[in-house]
């Protein structure tokens, strides 16, 4: 034992046992500082002392004493934290553990003496016991086990090996296994008994396994068996092995009949991908009205800017004027990227209540909220893997802004009354019609999530400035018209187009496909009428005739933003005064427009018009 003063190093008080422990003398020892006497331990010297000042007590059997010639010590310290004052002390116990192992077997060797014969009948009581316990367990498994000498004959045989087998113990015992259940291969030729895995196990010491072989049972019919064969030694002799086995007949004829299935499954599933491929082929060749079609410098530019984001995963925000091609830019981007092969997921966001934003876009468990009678996967979960494309972004609630920033950022998410967390892969698009950027100056938006979307801004011009795009686009309106409508086409004349060219289109390629449509249901005689006259803008008119109407091609006849707006404005206030102010239904201001209602609507209050005013 020592008394030792941390802060200083020193040693306090010192007994012979430890001086001895040392191989010194008490007053030298008590002149040596602490450290020296642990050179090779000074980490874990250092923890103890920590610890035991901060608990109190503390001990290890990493400390080694200096002079072992391993770094490492048998024994064991102990230490205890004393206060005098404002001084702490250390009571060191040093414990030789050789010397307490010692003393344990010795005191253990003096009670079986002194307990002496009746203890040895004990012990054999207890083995007898021990050997009647492993018959039972051999008895009780399931597995058919039997044990052959190192002559490969029989010496035991438990009853689940009988049963699997047909002989019975009496009838194994003292016979050659391999001639009687191992003796010939499934197809009939003659098994060697210098091949044989079980005679390995005592021959070379080697523990064997097979997973699929043939025992023969005592009526001649074959039992497929999984089995293992281990040696068995006595003084580094082999004297024999134990073979542990099990019946695995009626495994392989269930992984036969899956396997079978699965090979089923396998062609019915590419039957089914090839199906769905040529299905994919016909839908892309079919619906011609998902390609972007125009050949003027606002249509190349967004062509190149598809070309360049495409094949990132950059998210990408597509703003312009509602009917202006917005959701087909975001369907080239994705068919364009990598994520080709896995969905493009739409959500209307201006067509989704704000109570079930986060239920639509995360999804819900059953019994989440009332109403949720089962569980819904949401469209994020749905889009894993591809792209998502949120239409009129703008629309969403504020409060829902931060959560959607959320999984932008962290790609997880959790449903609704769920809180096991879920991870998702997906690319975003998102478009609007609203000015986002003074959305979120004037606090409607939330700006970090506007910077989130607006990694790669696309601006769709309206089909005013692209005049140029007006006669592709009618022929081709005008063709897919006729083969729905199973109709004649029509011809496009020159007249058609210098009309088509002259109005302004506020509702823009929407609407100059449903004004195609609607003059080939109505053409006579294959020409067909626009009847845009009222919209046409003729020479001489003023700054506020532009404003009302939409301008021309000219050098003359450009309009500032503001005059645009104000131009808008005015257009959508002489809808509303024709339908009274009824937005959506037959004859509301929507129609008239040749847009959706939800456009109209965020229109009208981007404008901040009063609807009821009308």
């Amino acid at each position: 034992m020592m008394v030792v003063e941390p802060a200083t190093n020193r040693i306090i008080r010192v007994n012979a046992a430890a001086a001895a422990l040392f191989g010194t003398d008490c007053a030298t020892l008590k002149q040596t500082k602490v450290t020296r006497l642990y050179q090779r331990s000074l980490a874990a010297l250092h923890v103890m002392t920590e610890e035991a000042l901060e608990r109190g007590h503390a001990f290890s059997r990493d400390i080694a004493l200096e002079g072992e010639a391993n770094g490492k010590s048998d024994v064991e310290h102990s230490a205890l934290s004393v206060r005098r004052g404002s001084r702490a002390y250390l009571l060191l116990r040093i414990c030789d553990l050789k010397a307490r192992r010692r003393r344990t077997i010795d005191e253990e060797a003096n009670n079986y003496h002194r307990q002496g014969l009746e203890e040895w009948r004990r012990a054999e009581r207890f083995f007898r016991e021990i050997e009647r316990e492993n018959q039972l367990i051999l008895a009780a498994a399931g597995e058919g086990i039997y044990g052959v000498n190192a002559d490969g004959v029989t010496t035991f045989a438990n009853p689940a090996a009988e049963a699997m087998l047909g002989y019975g113990a009496e009838e194994m015992v003292g016979q050659d296994m391999h001639r009687m259940v191992h003796y010939k291969h499934p197809d009939g030729s003659h098994y060697h008994s210098a091949d044989c895995p079980i005679y390995k196990a005592f021959r070379e010491g080697t523990v064997n396994t097979v997973d699929d072989e043939v025992f023969w049972h005592k009526d001649g019919r074959p039992v497929r068996v999984e089995y293992t064969s281990t040696p068995i030694s006595d003084n580094g002799a082999h004297i024999g092995a134990v073979i542990v086995f099990r019946d695995i007949s009626e495994r392989k004829r269930n992984e036969e009949k899956l396997r079978a299935t699965l090979e089923e499954n396998a062609r019915l599933r590419e039957r089914l991908e090839m199906e769905n491929a040529y299905l994919q082929e016909e839908i892309l060749t079919q619906a011609n009205h998902y390609d972007i079609i125009g050949n003027t410098q606002p249509i190349h530019k967004i062509l190149q800017q598809i070309d360049l984001v495409a094949p990132t995963d950059a998210n990408v925000l597509i703003t312009g004027e509602s009917g202006t091609g917005k959701e087909l830019v975001a369907r080239a981007i994705h068919q364009a990227s990598q994520r080709r092969d896995r969905p493009l997921i739409r959500v209307n966001c201006a067509a989704i209540p704000r109570d079930l934003f986060e239920s639509e876009f995360f999804g819900h468990v059953k019994g989440a909220f009332t109403g949720a009678v089962r569980d819904r996967i949401g469209r994020f979960e749905l889009a894993d893997g591809g792209t998502i494309f949120l239409d009129e972004v703008g629309e969403i609630p504020l409060d829902l802004q931060s959560k959607l920033l959320r999984v932008l950022q962290d790609r997880r998410f959790e449903r609704i009354g769920e809180e096991r967390t879920r991870e998702v892969d997906i690319r975003l698009i998102a478009a609007t019609n609203r000015d986002l950027k003074t959305a979120a100056a004037e606090g409607r938006f939330r700006e970090d999530l506007y910077f989130r979307l607006n990694v790669f801004p696309i601006d769709c011009q309206p089909l005013r400035a692209r005049r140029d795009d007006i006669p592709l686009l009618a022929q081709h309106f005008l063709k897919i018209a006729c083969a729905r409508l199973n109709i004649r086409e029509p011809l496009l004349t020159r007249a058609n187009i210098e009309e088509l060219k002259a109005y302004s289109w506020p509702g823009n390629a929407r609407e100059l496909q449903n004004v195609i449509e609607r003059a080939a249901i109505l053409a006579r005689n294959d020409r067909m009428e626009f009847h845009l006259k009222s919209q046409v803008e003729t020479p001489g008119k003023t700054v506020g005739d532009k404003q009302r109407d939409a301008p021309v091609d000219g050098p003359g006849d450009i309009l500032t933003a503001a005059e645009m707006r104000q131009a808008e404005a005015a257009n959508i206030k002489r809808a509303l005064q024709s339908a009274n102010g009824r937005v959506s239904g037959l004859g509301g201001a929507a129609a008239l427009l040749a847009m959706k209602p939800t456009t109209l609507y965020s229109k009208i209050k981007a404008l901040g018009l009063d609807q009821a005013g009308f």
